[in-house]
This record gives C-alpha cells, sequence and structure tokens, in this order.
C-alpha cells in the first residue's frame, strides 16, 4: 500500500518500481481487490493495441512511419495534460455543461488530447464490477503506466486513492500548459510552478516523446517562419527538415499527424534522445532541451541518450512525482460515476 499527500491508499497491485522506489506502508487493505481490477479493466482495454513483435526487434517497432496503435499512445498525454491543471483531479474528462467550461477545448487539448474513449470503457467495466471505487484520475494514472509499459517502457508503482474534482479551468489550461512554441525558459517555469523539477523532471517527462504524434501545425512554423524570421529554425537537421517539409507541406492541413520520434515511432525507448543529438526533435519544445546555449537540461539529455536504463528510471520517477500534483484525497472531489460529467449531473 501507499500514500498520496499523506493520506493512506492501497495499490491497485503490487509492482516494484524500476525506479527502486516503494511508497511507505499504509492501511485500507480491503480496497486492494477493486483497485487490481482497475489494473486489469484498463489492460483489457489497451493490449489489443499492442503491436505483434518480430523477434529480436523493440515493442511498436514494427509499425512503420505513420501506422501504429493508437490506443497506447493516448493516455500519457491524457494524464500530463490533467496534472498540469488544478492538479491531478480528471478535470479533463469533464464535458461542457451549464456549469462547466470543458478544457477539452483549450488549445493545446483541442484535437490533440486523445483516448477518452478509452477511460470510458475502464470506467464503466469498473463500475459494473465496484462502482463508486476507482476514480476517473486514478484510472487516468493507470492507463498512462501501463500503456507505457506496453509498448516497452518501465514499469513503476502508481500510488492510488486520488478524488475526482468538480469543476474544470480551461483558462488554466490554456495557460499553464507546455507548448510545442516555448523555449526552455518557459518550458522550467511551466514545471516549476506545479512542483516539478526544472531540469531532471522536464527532461525524463519529454520523454514520452519517444512514442506518439503531432498534428502539422505544431511543426510547421519550425520548418517555414522560425520565430517570425520567415526561415527554418537553425537548430533543425537539414535532412529531417526536408522530411517533415514533405509530411507537412507550406499551406498544407494543419491537422495531418507526423510520428513524434521519427526511429521507433511506437516503442518506449531512449531514441528521444539520440534523435534530439542529432538535431532531429520534431517539436521545438524537445530541441530546446539540448541546442539552448547553456542549458542545464543538455547533460542529462546526453546521459539519457548514453543509457536507456538511467532514462527508465528517472522517467518512473518523474511520472510518480507529476501524479501527485495537487490530488484530491479523503473527503475532498468525489468518485465520478461517469468521468464525463460530475455526479449529480
Amino acid at each position: 500500500s501507499g500514500k498520496i499527500n499523506g493520506a493512506a491508499v492501497a495499490p491497485w497491485r503490487a509492482v516494484r518500481s524500476s525506479a527502486g522506489r516503494r511508497p511507505p506502508p499504509a492501511g485500507r487493505a480491503g480496497v486492494r481487490r477493486p483497485r487490481r481490477r482497475g489494473g486489469a479493466a484498463v489492460r483489457r482495454v489497451l493490449r489489443p493495441d499492442v503491436p505483434r513483435r518480430a523477434p529480436g526487434r523493440a515493442a511498436g517497432a514494427e509499425e512503420g512511419a505513420r501506422g501504429g496503435r493508437p490506443h497506447l499512445r493516448q493516455p500519457p498525454r491524457l494524464h500530463f495534460h490533467d496534472c498540469f491543471v488544478q492538479g491531478c483531479d480528471a478535470s479533463i474528462l469533464l464535458d461542457n455543461s451549464s456549469s462547466i467550461v470543458s478544457e477539452k477545448f483549450a488549445t493545446p487539448n483541442n484535437s490533440s488530447a486523445r483516448g477518452y474513449p478509452v477511460v470510458d470503457a475502464v470506467k464503466a467495466a469498473l463500475e459494473e464490477a465496484c462502482p463508486g471505487v476507482v476514480s476517473c484520475a486514478d484510472i487516468l494514472a493507470i492507463a498512462a503506466k501501463i500503456s507505457v509499459e506496453l509498448s516497452g517502457g518501465p514499469r513503476w508503482r502508481v500510488p492510488l486513492g486520488r478524488r475526482d474534482g468538480t469543476t474544470a479551468n480551461i483558462t488554466a489550461a490554456n495557460n499553464n500548459l507546455p507548448s510545442p512554441f516555448d523555449n526552455l525558459t518557459a518550458l522550467q517555469q511551466k514545471f516549476g510552478a506545479v512542483g516539478l523539477d526544472a531540469a531532471a523532471d522536464l527532461v525524463a517527462l519529454s520523454g514520452a516523446h519517444t512514442f506518439g504524434r503531432v498534428q502539422c501545425q505544431f511543426v510547421t512554423p519550425r520548418l517555414y517562419n522560425f520565430s517570425g524570421t520567415r526561415r527554418p529554425d537553425p537548430a533543425l537537421d537539414r535532412g529531417y527538415r526536408a522530411l517533415l517539409s514533405r509530411r507537412c507541406p507550406r499551406g498544407g492541413d494543419g491537422s495531418a499527424l507526423n510520428d513524434l520520434d521519427p526511429t521507433t515511432p511506437d516503442a518506449f525507448d531512449g531514441s528521444y534522445y539520440a534523435n534530439l543529438g542529432a538535431r532531429r526533435g520534431t517539436l521545438q519544445s524537445d530541441q530546446e532541451l539540448l541546442s539552448t546555449p547553456g542549458a542545464p537540461t543538455a547533460a542529462i539529455v546526453g546521459r539519457f541518450a548514453g543509457s536507456q536504463k538511467a532514462f527508465f528510471r528517472s522517467f518512473a520517477r518523474s511520472m510518480v512525482s507529476m501524479g501527485n500534483i495537487g490530488v484530491l484525497t479523503g473527503s475532498q472531489g468525489e468518485v465520478r460515476r461517469n468521468c464525463r460529467v460530475v455526479n449529480g449531473s
């Protein structure tokens, strides 16, 4: 069992963290079985998207340039985008209503954050098995962990016991979430504002861009008008720029999807950092970690590029830290019956 912000909670299952850390002991053993059901429900939804792997190949490596299994890539982004806005309270899942202006329509989330049907399917299964026990906020944390694991990434133990919020904050979603156009200073400020380390956590969590897709609208400014110069980003490798330009042509479909990691786009591995070293970071915010002169993050990028084990260990630690941002526990908030609406709506 474990704790979130000092509140006693129980784990959904006893998984030894690859970071080598276990949450401190606590009680409430009576909720262990439903927590295990939480993990099982997530796996049932996500496992059909696990790619079949050829012998000797990393998970996801055979998926091709822009194919892949979308459900496995979606939960980590949802969890991240939730936690950076008034804490890990599942506010990102709330739909518009008479009292809610949904965060789903904030600029960083609109048509970008996906995976809501995954959460709906898991929640429906859990409400049938153990109604009112597993929160939507905990589902997001569990789903992020399992999607990384099933894609070849590290395992870690997820402290549980989060409660769901009853409000959303679209203004905070627009202002607090890191932008693909942010420079290093802005990224560090946003990570520091939520209590995360502006170097170690920033570099480790950015490594989630080792799998997934991004819309061309977030890439094209680097290709054609970097910082208003009407020139490409000089930090971008020329060959990779040519590849991105073919996939995201000037005046093309801004919603078209492109791989974040051009090497192994569906595997959770350390190639993201090697790509940065080759000046093949897809987003400006990615390349800023290494290419900003005097960046305190550059040494960490180099360490992770040379050691996937070091990246996995740090990523696991940082995911636990992020999952503890502003959580509601005890009698705070509620356990929503439907993740899209507050109870009683």
